[in-house]
């Protein structure tokens, strides 16, 4: 097994990096000068009023065959790159219209 030492000691042995290449990383910019020259930032999308909403925790129990059925359908979508696929987002969308239906959300 190989000796334990610092991280500090490690990071004294790695190669040196273009600056500009780190920022582009970094900051997530293309690196290349041609994409920096006079072409405007892709504008940032601006969350909806669902996705603005936070998030709690909620654990509930249900059956068997439907959480089969939910994580089956989560993750083929997923694969088939079909928005909503996550579980959570799967879950909102089935219990929005009850909940508007039965009164509870406006």
């Amino acid at each position: 097994m190989a000796e334990r030492r610092a991280l500090v000691e490690g990071l004294k042995n790695t190669p040196a990096v273009d600056p500009e290449k780190e920022k582009a990383f970094v900051f997530r910019k293309d690196a290349t000068p041609e994409a920096s020259q006079g072409e405007a930032p892709a504008p940032t999308p601006t969350p909806t009023t669902a996705a603005a909403l936070s998030r709690v925790p909620l654990s509930t129990r249900m059956r068997a065959d439907f959480s089969a059925a939910l994580k089956r359908a989560s993750l083929e979508r997923q694969l088939a790159g079909v928005e909503p696929n996550t579980l959570q987002d799967i879950l909102e969308q089935a219990v929005e219209p009850w909940l508007r239906s039965n009164g509870y959300l406006k």
